[in-house]
């Protein structure tokens, strides 16, 4: 067991809070539905980056290369100042969706490189330009663009031309749980000497304005270079800063005159720091030395190529026992401090030793070691009272004065406060909860506890809706994504089971009896005419669809989504395999079971349905379209070739023999069921039909079926990309589907990258490129499939190519197209970075991985949100399963050992009967 191994288990017992502090800051906190007061819901216009430095946050706070307690109370960041920038380099600077021809976009290039889960060591890169930051430059640019052409980036302003920039990179180590060991090492990458003003920050979130009884914290300056942060319910804590550095205090208050025009009730403001560094603004920072935000300023001149390294220290221990204690040479900095931040360095690099499969080359752990720091580093502590915030707009919804809120009305119950792991910190810097299903995918690699917690938070009262409904996002509650909560319940439970020998059963059953009433919702609320075919607007695909899905259609009518059903399908699935889990060890559960089996029986028959009704599956094409259902009472398919009409082959799970042994009564009741309705199986596949090994396997597709979807899934000139499986069919290039409604053309074609419309914002297409989770969906399936049929089951792959594969195989090549987005290729280039020649030349680039939200359908390119870490991060697991079965293990193992392995390292399969 490694050091940290250990610190997770005393984490996990209570017996240290290893995880108090950790990288909880936002990279942008400006911005979010949270800070948004406007009438209207403009949440960028009404809090802009250009008020975030005077600006009092009301709900978070944010940072460049940020830490904080668990309750984000005290929190710590770096500020830069290369001596030409009109403000201090506090936050990231990027785009709001108005500025930017494809939608919001971060304009920095910053890099979460390593943490432990307990984050006993992390490391952070930012690069920081030389010359003045071009921030008009970005917005001005941007604006002139069009959506034909690429977005303007940093790289492209010239503002790293001959390399005129400065590396800086933050280390943390943890000497013990409430001790901080910092440092801060600036690296000179120009040809000429500079000089760089350096701003270790240390502030208390301001909760004191907003409470009629204020407990104001205090910072004041003590014993030297010694910053000393007072707080009633967090204790005392000190920053130690090392050498000749001058220490400046302001409040965390905004600056009311800058941004409202109306005078300010302190003389030191939030961004008083700013203004004596930048402005040499006499009386901007308080000669008390004490205040609620504080910082160290280090003026360093370094050469080229030099490196000039800062060192502090965020303690709980006070001067007196950290100069003398244990032996130690006198003060902060003695020689244990460089030796504890080594052995942090080595304890994370034996933690991932353990997690990183040994078959991997150095280049492929490095991807995966960095996409589970990106996972890690994208924690957040994320506050949120929607009813406190509803009152101080004015819209409470207990008041019958009250004014309409442009959102989230009716989630006045919720209270957030908790460390949520989030898809990214800048651009998404809230939860979203079918991105957390996957996320869990690829934490859980690392840290169990955080998955279950994280999946079992959603669930909690103060978050789920009374209706059942799960949350969708900060921007809109209300909205519908897929429900894989239960989907990634069963995963996280079973990978726990595989590691440890037994699942947690209470974890499970506690998710279950929430999921019931989530899965309640969905039937009551989303199947509009009660024959088990669902809706539920855009489902997390934005704009995949003819029509936008989540607006009335212009044709009138309603449309039954192919997506919708059959993610209803997975679910009751899902619900099947927890339940008969459960029913292992308890009875009461056996007939929950037996429940969910009928359901799903009736949904995939539903959406398979052919008779004289228009159904999902179209005969002719072999594929499942979406049915649009007219006011007139006819229906047509949009014959959209799409991830819509994969999404039915994710429906399928491989089933075990044990729930028939114990519960034999149960199952010949649904015998009973089944001989009672054949036409029920009559056009899915046959449930009593047993596999290889005497496996059963649910599934709307049956074998020909399932072999007319895999032959457009896996051509290249439809869905198999040289990077993953497309979203669109590349059909649709030169065949673009077109449908005339209310006299107006509606179009999909197929969009390799980023969006040429404004729907959903512009920046997420669902048109060609390629996105991970569905991806690691199909994955998923493909393996079921393999186990039900086994070697004897094989396609051509790609299609057309002549090479057969087992569904083992497939799922391995899709895997291994996947990490080829991140991998370099035999020409040394990374594809996710496409023709950005600094990323993929320069030896100071190369190696730092950005995890796009998205990627070309055809080269690969990274695309949307730069560090969506979140589901993008799941290559982890990907790359995990695979390199862990081998084709080598599977010989050397025999079948029936290897189908033990696959089921281990998949997690899925439940014991179902025989």
């Amino acid at each position: 067991m490694t050091a940290e191994h250990v610190r997770l288990e005393e984490a996990r017992e209570g017996k240290a809070l290893w995880k108090r502090w950790g990288p909880y800051l936002s990279e942008r906190q400006w911005g979010t539905v949270r800070e948004d007061y406007s009438e209207g819901g403009d949440a960028w216009g009404y809090f802009t980056h250009e008020q975030a430095r005077s600006r009092a946050y009301r709900w978070g706070e944010d940072g460049l290369a940020g830490v904080s307690d668990d309750q984000q109370r005290l929190c710590f960041a770096l500020a830069l100042w290369n001596g030409k920038d009109p403000i201090l380099k506090e936050r990231l600077f990027g785009l709001t969706n108005s500025e930017s021809n494809h939608g919001e976009d971060v304009k920095e290039y910053y890099f979460y490189l390593d943490s432990t889960p307990t984050h006993s060591y992390m490391k952070y890169l930012y690069k920081y330009p030389q010359e003045r930051f071009p921030y008009a430059d970005l917005v001005e640019t941007s604006r002139r663009r069009d959506r034909s052409q690429f977005e303007y980036e940093l790289l492209d302003t010239g503002v790293f031309d001959q390399d005129r920039y400065w590396d800086v990179f933050v280390e943390y180590a943890k000497a013990s749980p409430e001790d901080l060991l910092i440092l801060i090492s600036v690296h000179n990458r120009g040809p000429d000497p500079a000089v760089l003003d350096v701003l270790p920050t240390l502030w208390f979130r301001n909760e004191w304005s907003w409470q009629s009884d204020p407990d104001k914290p205090n910072l004041r300056q003590v014993a030297g270079n010694v910053v000393q942060a007072v707080d009633r319910k967090l204790g005392e804590r000190h920053l130690y800063c090392e050498g000749e550095a001058a220490l400046l205090f302001t409040e965390n208050e905004t600056n009311t005159q800058r941004v409202f025009g109306v005078p300010n009730r302190s003389p030191f403001v939030k961004d008083g720091i700013n203004d004596s560094i930048v402005h040499g603004a006499e009386g901007a920072v308080n000669p008390e030395k004490t205040g609620t935000k504080a910082a160290a300023h280090y003026r360093l001149t370094v050469g080229p190529g030099e490196c000039r390294v800062i060192r502090l220290r965020l303690s709980d221990r006070a001067p007196a026992a950290i100069a003398h204690g244990n032996g130690e040479p006198a003060g902060p900095f003695g020689g244990r401090f460089d030796e504890i931040v080594q052995e942090r360095r080595n304890e994370a690099d034996a933690f991932y030793a353990e997690v990183i499969p040994r078959s991997l080359d150095a280049d492929a752990a490095n991807v995966m070691r960095q996409a589970l720091a990106g996972m890690l580093w994208s924690k957040q502590y994320y506050f949120y009272d929607v009813d406190k915030w509803l009152e101080e707009r004015g819209s409470d919804p207990f008041k019958p004065t009250r004014k309409l809120a442009p959102r989230n009305d009716q989630w006045h119950h919720m209270y957030n406060g908790d460390v949520i792991s989030m898809p990214d910190k800048w651009e998404y810097p809230w939860y979203a909860a079918w991105d957390l299903a996957f996320h869990v995918l690829a934490l859980t690699l690392v840290d169990s506890d955080f998955g279950k917690q994280q999946l079992k938070l959603m669930l909690r009262e103060r978050y789920m809706h009374p209706n059942g409904q799960i949350p969708a996002y900060e921007w809109n509650f209300g909205d519908v994504n897929p429900p894989v909560h239960a989907w990634s319940t069963i995963f996280t439970y079973r990978l726990e089971a595989a590691a440890k020998g037994e699942g947690d059963k209470e974890w499970l059953k506690s998710c279950f009896q929430k999921l019931l009433l989530n899965f309640t919702w969905w039937v009551n609320r989303k199947d509009r005419t009660g024959r088990n075919v669902f809706e539920g607007g855009f489902l997390g695909l934005d704009n995949i669809g003819v029509f936008d899905r989540n607006a009335p259609l212009p044709t009138g009518g309603c449309l039954e989504q192919a997506d919708g059903t059959a993610w209803m399908a997975l679910y009751c699935q899902n619900m099947l395999e927890i339940a008969e889990e459960l029913a292992m060890t308890d009875p009461d559960y056996g007939e929950m079971a037996i429940k969910f089996v009928e359901h799903f029986l009736w949904i995939a028959s539903s959406m398979a349905h052919l008779g004289q009704d228009t159904g999902m599956w179209d005969e002719e094409d072999g594929f499942f379209y979406d049915v649009l259902r007219l006011p007139d009472g006819t229906a047509q398919r949009l014959k959209v070739r799409s991830m819509v009409g994969l999404l039915p082959l994710c429906a399928t799970t491989v089933f075990e023999g044990e729930f028939v042994a114990k519960y034999p009564e149960l199952v010949e009741r649904f015998r009973r069921f089944l001989d009672a309705r054949p036409e029920l199986y009559a056009a899915i596949h046959n449930p009593l039909t047993l596999g290889v090994a005497g496996r059963r396997l649910g599934s709307i597709l049956d074998e020909t079926k399932l072999r007319r979807v895999l032959s457009k899934m896996l051509d290249e000139n439809e869905f198999l990309s040289p990077y993953g499986l497309r979203s669109l069919s590349r059909y649709h290039a030169d065949h673009p589907y077109v449908i005339q409604a209310e006299g107006q053309e509606y179009r999909v074609a197929y969009l390799p990258a980023e969006s040429d419309t404004g729907m959903f914002g512009g920046n997420s297409n669902w048109r060609g490129p390629i996105w991970m989770p569905v991806n690691a969906l199909i994955i998923r399936a493909l393996l079921h499939y393999y186990l039900y049929y086994g070697d004897e089951f094989t396609v051509e792959c790609p299609t057309g190519s002549g090479r057969q594969m087992t569904l083992y195989q497939v799922a391995e090549e899709i895997a291994r197209r996947l990490s080829g987005l991140f991998l370099r290729g035999p020409d040394g280039r990374r594809p996710v970075y496409g023709g950005a020649r600094k990323f993929q030349e320069d030896p100071h680039w190369r190696d730092y991985l950005q995890f796009y939200e998205y990627f070309h359908g055809d080269d690969g390119a990274g695309l949307g949100a730069s560090h969506q870490t979140g589901w993008t991060g799941v290559i982890a697991r990907i790359m995990h399963v695979f390199a862990t079965l081998t084709p080598e293990r599977v010989l050397e193992a025999g079948k029936k050992s290897y189908f033990e392995t696959v089921d281990r390292m998949v997690a899925y399969p439940s014991p179902v009967g025989r």
